[in-house]
């Protein structure tokens, strides 16, 4: 009997530990998922200022934020990887958004936790991300990751024009609702 509770509680943890390593909320690792998690909160936070860093693009030239902040009303910075499931469950969402608001000042930058930039890049095909994306390539190590303290993916930050944090950690139908009234 002990030996069932201790196998038992030792599966317990590693499947929580599996589903914490990308910020899971019970969403499913299928990349078909049809509709993304509804939060009806918009996560607006106090306004705070942005923090800059370059990393290279899809084509392999360093990029910066600064580069999309200040031209656009809206910033939004994306932290995500191919191989996380919740990030790919999360992605239909964030496709949506730059297509309804982009014309309105939206501007969406992909920060790509990946470490082979093969997957990276054939994730951002597959899933349709046509906006601009980074990566240095170091998983958990990314330099941007750690300057905005991102613990689990997905992850996001939306920045004014004005160069500050003013929403962080939107998903779903929660994202379109904030843009919808920041972008009437």
């Amino acid at each position: 009997m002990e030996a069932t509770t201790s196998r038992l509680g030792t599966l317990l943890i590693t499947g929580l530990l599996t589903m914490a390593a990308c910020n899971s909320t019970a969403r499913s690792n299928d990349t078909a998922a049809s509709e993304p998690e509804v939060i009806e909160a918009t996560n607006m936070v106090s306004k705070r200022p942005y923090t800059d860093f370059a990393m290279p693009g899809a084509d392999g030239k360093n990029m910066r934020i600064s580069d999309f902040v200040g031209k656009t009303k809206y910033v939004l910075i994306d932290f995500w990887a191919s191989w996380c499931g919740p990030c790919r469950a999360e992605m239909p969402a964030v496709v949506m958004a730059y297509e309804l608001f982009h014309d309105k000042g939206l501007e969406v930058v992909g920060v790509s936790l990946d470490q082979d930039k093969a997957d990276w890049l054939a994730a951002v095909k597959r899933l349709n991300m046509t906006w601009p994306q980074m990566s240095d390539l170091k998983g958990w190590e990314c330099q941007g990751a750690k300057l905005y303290g991102v613990r689990g993916i997905p992850a996001n930050f939306l920045i004014d024009q004005d160069g500050n944090i003013v929403a962080e950690n939107l998903r779903g139908e929660g994202l379109i609702n904030t843009l919808t009234a920041l972008l009437p």
